[in-house]
């Protein structure tokens, strides 16, 4: 198995450094249809943007939808601002004390890229008295282009325009104790997990008795992401996204976490059952949680009129939405869940 997690930590560092907030995502897509090619596949591009593969399984009529989210959270320019300054709005729900002081990539939409800073309007201790109580928001940070420009004017002619997407630097590190250190864990973590078990059913020739689907969304973080492209036969989503640490919570970064409700509303009560029972019976560690702020892929599938049952999963995943942290033992429980929920 461990052949396999290596090859999940590999494409994990591969996708983090693909920029792709909500909404501009082809980059990485082209590289996942060409990664799920390679392993011997035959991927589809959904409308809206998203991948689309079967992975194997006999019965098509009881078929299982496993999600992941390859969007993250980001930015866009809102107003270029009279001293060359950019004002954003967020993409997703990136909250701008997380993201102070981060080095960005603005990309036109003629394909240039600008690097930056995202810093509080006056952000020297030496000169502004205000800074330690100054609340942050995107109304009193702004996004400061490492060009020469003092202008609007200026600013216009390196051929930026409101509209424009930012992303951040995810500073992706794994550590030698095993911790896994980035932005846009959530999902992108997981998202390298279901390619590593895509991996595992090609390479030991294992054909589960349920049909298998495969579907990396790209609108997951504003709430649309699995909303549609649900193939005929599928009566089960399993999305598999980020698992929340934190006060009340029984899960860490260790361990697989099995949702059982989150603000949408409780998960299909037999599916996780199942899933309790599958990682017990593969003896992974697990934890069974209910997660206070949280919508997955699979109620949007739900929502968008989808006649399925549901789950979520995920390897735990600490500081969400900010600088987050996971760890290969996290990793290696979710593929051993997945193994032994679906063959």
């Amino acid at each position: 198995m461990e052949k396999y997690i290596t090859y999940i930590l590999e494409q994990l560092k591969t996708i983090m450094a693909i920029d792709s907030p909500t909404g501009y995502t082809k980059n990485m897509t082209d590289y996942l249809v060409m990664e799920y090619r390679r392993l011997g596949y035959d991927p589809t591009l959904t409308v809206k943007g998203g991948v689309l593969v079967k992975i194997g399984g006999k019965e098509e009529s009881d078929a299982v939808l496993l999600e992941a989210h390859g969007d993250t959270l980001g930015a866009m320019v809102s107003q270029i601002k009279s001293d060359g300054r950019l004002k954003l709005t967020p993409l997703g729900g990136m909250n701008p004390c997380n993201a102070e002081t981060e080095n960005c990539r603005l990309v036109t939409r003629e394909g240039k890229i600008y690097e930056g800073t995202f810093q509080l309007i006056n952000p020297s201790i030496h000169v502004n008295r205000e800074f330690s109580e100054t609340k942050r928001s995107y109304d009193t940070m702004e996004l400061v282009l490492d060009e020469r420009v003092s202008s609007r004017e200026d600013v216009k002619k390196l051929g930026i325009q409101n509209g424009d997407v930012v992303c951040f630097d995810p500073r992706t590190t794994i550590t030698k104790s095993g911790y896994i250190k980035s932005r846009f864990l959530d999902d992108k973590l997981s998202v390298a997990i279901l390619l590593g078990y895509a991996k595992y059913l090609k390479e030991e020739q294992i054909q589960p008795e349920r049909c298998l689907y495969q579907h990396i969304t790209v609108y997951e973080e504003v709430g649309h992401g699995a909303s549609a492209t649900v193939p005929s036969g599928v009566t089960e989503i399993l999305s598999v996204d980020m698992g929340c640490v934190g006060d009340g919570l029984e899960c860490d970064e260790h361990q697989v976490s099995i949702c059982a409700k989150d603000s949408g509303g409780p998960y299909n009560y037999e599916v996780v059952s199942a899933l309790i029972a599958a990682a017990k019976k593969a003896q992974a560690d697990y934890a069974v949680d209910v997660y206070p702020y949280y919508g997955s892929d699979a109620e949007a599938a739900l929502q968008g009129g989808h006649d399925v049952r549901h789950g979520l999963i995920g390897a735990g995943v600490y500081a969400s939405h900010g600088y987050e942290r996971s760890h290969v033992d996290g990793v290696r429980n979710t593929f051993l869940l997945l193994k032994s929920y679906l063959g």
